[in-house]
């Protein structure tokens, strides 16, 4: 079943077809999709060989990443201190397939519990990744747009009253009152008011890869940009449980303020996903149940 209504999935042809006619070399490597439990949101992937993976864009919403990543993930590669997917292709469109697309490295490793984990370790390295990300000079960098994580709290604020009455009708396992007064503190934060800063925007378990507890590299920067560095304290909620939440939100090192609005980043997209998402992708449904109760913890 499709994820979106408006999805174009890429296949393994059309990828074979792509490859072949864009990169010669590559074109004797064989393509084959990456399994679906490792598929996010907004991209089809393949692998290219041992290698390679190429990333498909499914959604139209996506379809700028491809720039984005040649343009920006090339000058921050060297100032963090684990791997990111630099591209080695940005791909043109064709054999019906509608958007560029790109290659990069194939990272091996393994991904953290979807639901959470509590490995220590693992928070204060993320966080590490995190620090050096968000002192990049950010000048020039592409500032988020509002209602996009990184700009003010109150531009998601809409999508959220939206969609509190169909929550209405199900029971996902919180007290939608107390969603409320959490949404309402997290709203009655100030914004951020100093300089923006790089961030990767949705740092969940799906785009860190571990060897063990070592994290080896940070993928799918869809969510780049320059704003306010909140949404990558977020995964203190996200990503960890118990004492490596309270371990990641030390490490990362920002002020009470900064860490409501990371509350409020963690309980909007959550709001709104378990609707979209209820039928169609149950895995990210079940994420923003856990996430609403953790900030209602949290909050009230």
């Amino acid at each position: 079943m499709p994820i979106h209504d408006d999805e174009v999935r890429a296949t393994v042809e059309q990828v074979r077809r792509l490859v072949a006619d864009q990169r010669p070399e590559w074109a004797d490597l064989p393509v084959t999709p990456v399994p679906e439990d490792l598929e996010g949101t907004d991209h089809v992937l393949f692998r290219v060989g041992d290698a390679l993976v190429a990333r498909m864009p499914k959604i139209a919403g996506a379809a700028d990443q491809a720039d984005s990543d040649a343009r920006w993930l090339p000058m921050l590669a060297s100032r963090l201190p684990v791997r990111i997917p630099v591209p080695l292709h940005v791909g043109e469109p064709g054999a019906g397939y509608p958007w560029r697309w790109t290659v990069a490295p194939w990272v091996p490793g393994t991904t953290p519990p979807r639901l959470g984990c509590d490995d220590v370790a693992l928070a204060r390295e993320l966080a590490a990744f995190v620090r050096a990300l968000h002192l990049v000079d950010p000048a020039d960098g592409p500032v988020k747009p509002p209602g996009s994580r990184g700009s003010a709290l109150r531009h998601a604020d809409e999508g959220v009253r939206r969609v509190l009455p169909r929550l209405a009708g199900h029971d996902d396992g919180f007290d939608l009152d107390a969603a409320k007064a959490a949404w309402g503190a997290c709203l009655a934060t100030p914004d951020w008011d100093r300089a923006p800063v790089w961030i990767h925007g949705d740092l969940q378990p799906g785009n860190l890869i571990t060897n063990g507890s070592r994290l080896t590299a940070v993928i799918d920067f869809g969510a780049l940009g320059i704003g306010d560095p909140a949404p990558d304290v977020a995964p203190a909620l996200w990503t960890f449980t118990g004492a490596a939440r309270d371990a990641y939100r030390e490490a990362v090192g920002y002020d009470d303020a900064t860490w409501r609005r990371a509350c409020g980043w963690a309980l909007a997209p959550s709001l709104t996903g378990i609707d979209y998402y209820r039928n169609t992708f149950p895995r990210m449904a079940e994420h923003g149940r856990r996430m609403a109760r953790a900030v209602i913890a949290e909050l009230t």
